[in-house]
């Protein structure tokens, strides 16, 4: 079987390779698996009551996908977060969703801000106790809510290469810094003001460009890079 067969072999709903994948990418991207944890395969394979055969295949698929890297003598093991490639992505999406969510301010209506308000309430009360997971899956959330009705499909396109890149990464970027996620709310909701205010299209796409980066500066100044 060649290598394309493998891996749409594995990627068959409800199969075992995926059922595997599912739960291993989980895994890595909660934390549970972290940056140089040794993917045993005997051991996960037991965990899940599978044979070895479906998370052979499934490691081979995040390899392929940057989540796991692969060392001779040592075996397969969780791929780090690469501090430069976080940089460009970060840096690539301010400017896009910047853009994004300045086209779509004036489609957005009042359901749509008090949709994202909600969501920004929940990632406030998520602040006392804090789960980064949790607390990135909802900031992702309110910004769709944000940039999703951009009339621009190929800005759209690159916002959500962005996000998809950010998952590769497994960049729960809140995880390292947790101080910034009540600053970043608060953001949230200068944001949601600017747009119901009818700002103009540069405050708000400078706004949105801000808010950005400002996570990225604190991640980087976090880990001295």
């Amino acid at each position: 079987m060649t290598e394309t067969a493998v891996t749409e072999a594995a990627a068959t709903p409800g199969s075992k390779s995926e059922q595997a994948y599912q739960a291993v990418k989980a895994r890595i991207v909660e934390g549970t698996y972290t940056p140089g944890y040794r993917l045993v395969l005997g051991s996960i394979a037991k965990d899940l009551g599978f044979s070895v055969v479906p998370v052979r295949e499934a490691i081979r698929r995040l390899e392929a996908e940057g989540l796991v890297t692969f060392e001779r003598n040592v075996g397969a093991t969780v791929a780090g977060i690469d501090p430069t490639e976080y940089l460009y992505t970060m840096q690539t999406l301010s400017i896009v969703e910047g853009a994004a969510t300045a086209l779509s301010a004036p489609l957005i209506d009042a359901a749509a801000i008090a949709r994202a308000r909600a969501v920004n309430q929940e990632m406030r009360d998520c602040l006392d106790h804090f789960d980064p997971v949790r607390f990135t899956q909802l900031n992702q959330d309110f910004h769709s809510v944000l940039f999703e009705h951009c009339p621009n499909p190929h800005i759209l396109d690159l916002v959500h290469r962005g996000w998809n890149r950010l998952a590769s990464l497994r960049s729960s970027t809140f995880r390292f810094v947790p101080g910034r996620a009540r600053d970043s709310v608060e953001e949230h909701e200068n944001l949601l003001k600017l747009i119901e205010t009818g700002a103009d299209a540069e405050q708000i796409e400078k706004a949105a460009r801000l808010h950005r980066s400002a996570t990225l500066d604190a991640y980087l100044a976090q880990t001295n890079h």
